[in-house]
């Protein structure tokens, strides 16, 4: 199967990539997943950049992909090098963390799915077999989210602003986070405006309140 061709053939195992840097967390997605019928691990990879080579070398039709690997290349940018190939695997995340500032990277990034790591072992097997079939699958609280996103677009950040507010939260200056996101200082000001407009706030420290409340970044 690929990204742009059809669905594994029938009777064919889905065949997974798990992608994680924790060892612990890929033996207990392996031990989840090869107690199902259909499905089989092929491959593991504990760094973003293993990911990409694995699923480049072909034989995958699924890669379980999670966000954060430490140094180095994230899980979303490993989705967008993934599906960004001729006949890519789908990508399912499948992470701890439900934010605005990690779920709409990961999906603008072509991931397929977005699980979190607490779901139970039957929605991971259905998730996967979704995912292989090119549907989505979405955690509730994500799904929730990006449904209110379309409800009421004018109070929702985009993307750049949700990155801004992130920088913001990690205390960096306009200058530092102007540098990190090869935008001009000019440019993360007005981003920041509109946040505050949007959150109701006046100040650095009441939006990432207000942010971090709202679940738009992280804790």
């Amino acid at each position: 199967m690929t990204g742009t061709d059809s669905p594994t053939a029938p009777g064919a195992p889905i065949r997974l990539l798990l992608a994680d840097d924790h060892p612990v967390v890929r033996a207990g997605l392996r031990a989840v997943l090869e107690t199902e019928p259909g499905l089989e691990v092929v491959a593991e990879a504990a760094t973003a950049e293993e990911a990409v080579a694995r699923a480049a070398a072909g034989g995958i039709d699924v890669v379980l992909m999670d966000l954060q690997f430490g140094k180095g290349m994230g899980g979303a940018e490993a989705t967008a090098a993934i599906t960004a190939r001729p006949g890519a695997p789908r990508v399912l995340v499948v992470t701890t963390y439900d934010t605005d500032a990690d779920t709409l990277p990961a999906i603008e990034a072509g991931a397929t799915g977005y699980l979190l790591k607490d779901a139970p072992p039957e929605d991971l097997a259905a998730a996967v077999r979704t995912a292989a079939a090119g549907h989505t699958t979405l955690a509730p609280v994500v799904a929730d989210r990006l449904m209110n996103r379309l409800r009421v677009p004018g109070t929702t950040l985009t993307r750049r602003e949700t990155e801004v507010l992130a920088l913001v939260a990690e205390g960096l200056s306009n200058r530092a986070i102007a540098d990190r996101l090869h935008l001009t200082e000019g440019t993360v000001k007005s981003h920041l405006v509109r946040v505050f407009t949007k959150l109701d706030v006046d100040s650095r420290t009441a939006a990432v309140a207000a942010a971090t409340g709202l679940g738009l970044i992280r804790r």
